[in-house]
């Protein structure tokens, strides 16, 4: 019979290619690691790993048993859970997924709530491409993904959680940080910071400007970046003026580094959603944050993100993170 620990070790080597950084995660001996992995090659009666000095690397055999692996660990961590469950206590490990800039502004929060009524729950977040966030999910690397990206899939299910606000922001002394409001056209007349392609705020950005006639190449693009942290710095730093969301600017706006700018008939906009897999019995500790995540009683939670951007008494502009979208679900 299988040994289960045998198996989480193979997990971890399978992850690491490296027996020595597998011994240091379990806190375990490399010895012992080899030994283990040794054992289980011999109960399956076939190698598992490739060994050449100091690299491994998977064979066919351990390729085709690190989804069985894994799916046998959850079950069996599964158990445990449950059993707790039964004694009336939220236990286990949930594994969050997140793309998004917003993201890590808004599970804080949720996290924060969640453990004050379940402390004993453990939360590891994952931060990943919006595509491969909800792939996480599918193949059960996660139990919670929360994405501004919606693809059809008949075993994920979405729940519009927030609405997550892009604005223009620019730095003090920019020529449309004294105008405050413009018009769409003349976002061809100063230089730009973009994101990369493929992220929500950038295919948002495309969209409203194909409505006014506006492309991404008509932009005065001076610089693309992937991280919307470093654009919010590049725009500090006076580089140019950049649309990001609501929430990563905040700070800088409160401060007086950044000046929010309206433009006339054109707002942006994406909806946050939090999917989960239906496919697969939810955990307790996946449920209560799913539960806590839509309760009533996160009234708190959504006036917090529900403010207007106005003046704030330092001379800066007080701006929400995100708007909590209304629940029709």
């Amino acid at each position: 019979m299988l040994n289960l620990h045998e198996v989480y070790v193979f997990l971890i080597a399978a992850e690491t290619e490296n027996f020595s950084e597998t011994g240091r995660r379990l806190n375990i001996s490399q010895p012992a690691v080899s030994m283990q992995i040794r054992s289980l090659e011999e109960t399956l009666g076939m190698d598992l790993f490739y060994r050449s000095g100091r690299h491994i690397s998977l064979t066919e055999a351990g390729r085709t048993l690190v989804p069985m692996a894994r799916d046998l660990v959850s079950r069996a961590i599964r158990i445990e859970e449950e059993m707790a469950c039964l004694r009336g206590k939220i236990v286990g490990v949930l594994r969050l997924a997140y793309s998004m800039a917003s993201g890590k502004y808004i599970i804080p929060r949720l996290v924060a709530g969640l453990r004050s009524q379940h402390p004993d729950v453990q939360i590891v977040c994952s931060v990943a491409p919006r595509d491969q966030s909800l792939q996480m999910l599918l193949n059960g690397e996660v139990h919670i993904a929360i994405t501004n990206l919606r693809e059809p899939s008949k075993d994920i299910e979405y729940r519009p959680f927030a609405t997550d606000r892009i604005i223009l922001i620019a730095p003090p002394g920019h020529p449309w940080a004294q105008r405050r409001v413009i018009e769409p056209a003349d976002l061809t007349e100063c230089d730009l910071i973009l994101q990369d392609e493929g992220s929500g705020t950038r295919e948002a950005l495309k969209d409203k400007l194909a409505w006014h006639n506006l492309s991404l190449d008509s932009l005065r693009t001076v610089m693309v970046l992937s991280n919307t942290e470093a654009i919010r710095i590049a725009v500090e730093e006076g580089i140019g003026a950049a649309f990001v969301s609501a929430v990563v600017a905040a700070e800088g706006i409160r401060a007086g580094r950044l000046v929010p700018v309206t433009i006339n008939g054109l707002e942006l906009a994406q909806t946050l959603y939090l999917a989960r897999h239906t496919g697969r019995p939810a955990t307790g500790a996946q449920a209560a944050f799913w539960d806590y995540a839509f309760a009533p009683e996160n009234a708190s939670l959504r006036a917090l993100t529900n403010r207007p951007v106005v003046a704030s008494d330092e001379g800066g502009y007080d701006t929400p993170d995100v708007i909590i979208a209304r629940d029709t679900h």
